[in-house]
């Protein structure tokens, strides 16, 4: 009986193994456990209901004001409390999307906000697959397998993808695929590669501006790389600057005639700026500053007109940065480290902010020893994870950090962080350097 007994478990661990084996590195499985996951959280949790008050201002921010616009027959404006006219405060991508939604399913309805986060997680579950094959590139099968099953079960990704009705799950995808065509783009040949690059690179544009940061440097290393394998790239480059350019052309176009000037992409940043940098500036978002939080503010949005009032708020916090630059340089360094430490915020109960802010830090802490340990052993893609890191928070620590900043570079900080610990794991195991 015993011997029967250790026969029955030796079976069904030897399925089980075989059923891992073919599960552990399937797309399909990795997709769809991460999708059904997070849908059955958006249900279970009921992250669809979106409170309405602020006249449902909580559903898409500006983006979901802009989309209801578009929806009513109103045309891309209107991102505040009253109708204002037409805008480029936000980037048209994920507004146009709201808007379809809206026609669909009703404009601030419960329906259209399960769509819109049902979107959200099919985005997020096909993230799995960039994630994947960046860390196989750059760390082996193990890593890989790993960081793509942290990414489809871990609570935190999960997180944004089921209560942001926002452009955050997209951007995190574009931003990993990106990475990837840059890595692998001196295996390819012919014009395909280049025509995926200036194409993905439009859509990250249309869908978030802030993602261009890492335009230079992920195209310098595409062409380097492909440099150090003899292959001519320059007719590639240019083949996808002009589909990038073709691909966010429409916009440019659309916002000089509304205008009367050229706009790139959006104008908010000058607002943006105010909002973190003034006499009061403690390195968090002044949201007070905000036209949709301040009646005064809203009323000199109303009558300056976008372009002169985000002309006005920038020039406001320049001339400060300019009058006081120990101080800008403080609250600077602050939001260098609530970039990556987190925000302070008042939760209930109280002591859930630092263990909140804690596990928060402790993932950026395996990012920084997992990017140091990588360039040390000169792990392939070590210098592109560096230049992703370095360049794409910039921007956020001139004007103000806030988590859900970072989770477009997240896919990258879990490929690091499971890297780190996977070495903490196998310290003396070889590894492969750069080709």
């Amino acid at each position: 009986m015993p011997h029967s007994a250790n026969a029955a478990v030796a079976l069904r661990d030897s399925r089980f193994r075989r059923t891992w084996e073919c599960v552990r590195t399937s797309f399909p499985w990795m997709i769809g456990i991460a999708f059904g996951i997070r849908v059955l959280c958006i249900i279970v949790m009921h992250t669809y209901k979106v409170r309405t008050t602020e006249d449902n201002f909580g559903f898409g921010w500006e983006m979901g004001r802009i989309g209801a616009s578009i929806a009513t027959g109103h045309g891309f404006g209107n991102p505040f409390q009253t109708p204002t006219g037409p805008t480029a405060w936000e980037p048209p991508l994920t507004p146009y999307l709201m808007a379809g939604v809206f026609k669909i399913f009703g404009v601030y309805s419960r329906a259209s906000a399960f769509v819109l986060l049902v979107i959200n997680s099919i985005l997020s579950a096909l993230t799995c697959i960039p994630v994947f094959l960046v860390a196989r590139r750059s760390f082996g099968e193990k890593v890989a397998v790993a960081s793509a099953w942290t990414w489809a079960l871990f609570p935190y990704v999960i997180y944004w993808d089921i209560k942001w009705m926002w452009e955050t799950s997209l951007s995190a995808l574009l931003i990993t695929l990106i990475f990837w065509l840059a890595a692998s783009m001196e295996d390819t040949e012919g014009a395909k590669p280049w025509l995926q690059f200036g194409l993905v690179w439009g859509i990250a544009a249309l869908n978030s501006p802030s993602l261009l940061s890492f335009l230079p440097a992920s195209g310098v290393y595409a062409w380097y790389r492909r440099w150090r394998a003899g292959k001519n790239s320059l007719a590639g480059v240019a083949f996808a600057s002009l589909i990038f350019v073709a691909i966010i052309m429409p916009w440019l176009v659309r916002n000089d005639r509304v205008f009367g000037k050229p706009v790139f992409l959006r104008t908010n940043f000058g607002a943006e700026l105010r909002m973190g940098n003034g006499p009061y500036a403690d390195g968090t978002w002044q949201s007070y500053l905000h036209p949709v939080h301040d009646v005064a503010e809203f009323d000199r949005y109303v009558k300056m007109g976008e372009l002169n009032y985000v002309k006005a708020r920038k020039e406001e916090a320049v001339a400060w940065m300019r009058a006081n630059p120990i101080r800008f340089l403080v609250v600077s360094l602050r939001k260098i480290i609530y970039y990556w430490y987190g925000v302070p915020r008042q939760m209930n109960p109280q002591w859930l902010e630092p263990i909140k802010n804690s596990m928060f830090a402790t993932s950026s802490l395996l990012t920084f020893f997992g990017l140091l340990l990588a360039l040390r052993q000169r792990r392939p893609q070590a210098w592109l994870f560096f230049w992703l890191l370095l360049l794409y928070p910039l921007v956020y620590y001139v004007v103000f950090p806030h988590a859900r900043y970072r989770h477009p570079i997240d896919p990258a900080i879990t490929i690091l962080c499971v890297f780190v610990l996977s070495q903490a794991r196998n310290p003396g195991k070889p590894h492969a350097p750069v080709s």
